[in-house]
């Protein structure tokens, strides 16, 4: 239990070009040393090579592969007498979405060669298709879980 004031959630304003939260806040997570302009160009950037490729709507796109890569369940370390089990526990809407985008950028930042746009681009048609890494991470991710399902009673 917090021994001080609980933080509040701040509201963030949904972006200029498609009014949604969702890409605003991915906008800031891929925002780095407070350069915004130029992490919007690359996600901007990023949705008209979706758009090209798919030829389908970038905002449907890149929710549908958000939602392909969210994580149901994790594993959390928890102590119990002595020894340490990871101890799978269902995760929260606002962390899961947070996965989603760190597991995406991870990836998408991992790639060799081209430019930042298209290797999010590419990394954002495999998460719709259901391929590529951050696909694999979840499944990992749950197959953790999975395995660690003799210790659910551990739960906190």
């Amino acid at each position: 239990m917090a021994r001080r004031r609980i933080s509040k959630k701040r509201a963030i304003f949904p972006d200029p070009v498609y009014s949604s939260q969702v890409i605003s806040k991915f906008i800031n997570k891929i925002m780095r040393a407070g350069e915004k302009s130029k992490a919007e160009t690359i996600c901007y950037g990023c949705f008209d090579i979706i758009e090209k490729r798919e030829k389908k709507n970038p905002l449907e796109v890149f929710l549908q592969a958000l939602e392909n890569v969210k994580p149901v369940l994790e594993v959390r370390s928890r102590r119990v007498g002595g020894a340490t089990y990871q101890v799978p526990v269902e995760v929260r809407p606002g962390r899961r979405e947070a996965l989603a985008f760190r597991w995406i950028l991870q990836f998408a930042r991992q790639r060799k060669g081209k430019s930042m746009r298209e290797k999010l681009a590419e990394e954002i048609i495999m998460a719709f298709r259901k391929e590529g890494l951050a696909i694999k991470k979840k499944e990992d991710t749950h197959r953790m879980a999975e395995a660690n399902r003799a210790f659910a009673h551990y739960q906190w």
